[in-house]
């Protein structure tokens, strides 16, 4: 599971973000791994806060208490925490309080949602739905739940929301 094993293989929900449904705009995913273009099917982005995300790239989330807690199960039962600490403080992954991140893009909502979705280079995986576990392609996070995650980690310093 610390490993990205699926970094090289296609994402089996994938199509390019400006495809899919035509009525939502998109912005454009990039991979953290390699600055590639990060293709995620817009359907994957089911709910009012995902699609608001998906077209302008601020998370609806933040500062949202009800999230805030549902995010900080998700961090937990994805085991985010072994990595992260249980705080998201750090451990043998980084500090995600920021406001010095790991990888820079990660002060920015869709920067984190990116690096959450596809994985890094650094040894965290991918835990986007079809793309944590290559074998079941309904395990993993939707969009609207690495949101609630990213609004949980915001809650911690308040100061960098990612929506700037």
């Amino acid at each position: 599971m610390f490993a990205c094993i699926s970094c090289s293989k296609e994402d089996k929900n994938a199509n390019n973000v400006s495809g899919g449904d035509q009525n939502l705009p998109a912005i454009a995913f990039i991979a953290t791994q390699d600055g590639s273009p990060l293709l995620i099917n817009n359907s994957l982005f089911d709910t009012p806060a995902a699609k608001e995300f998906l077209a302008t790239g601020k998370n609806p989330y933040i500062g949202n208490a009800e999230a805030i807690e549902s995010g900080k199960k998700l961090f937990q039962l994805y085991s985010c925490t072994q990595c992260h600490g249980g705080d998201a403080q750090g451990q043998t992954g980084p500090n995600l309080h920021g406001p010095d991140f790991h990888y820079a893009k990660n002060a920015t909502n869709k920067g984190m949602f990116e690096t959450i979705w596809h994985g890094t280079n650094g040894g965290m995986g991918a835990k986007g739905l079809g793309l944590m576990d290559p074998t079941d392609p309904s395990n993993g996070l939707k969009p609207d739940e690495i949101l609630k995650i990213e609004s949980w980690i915001r809650s911690h310093n308040p100061k960098l929301t990612g929506n700037e």
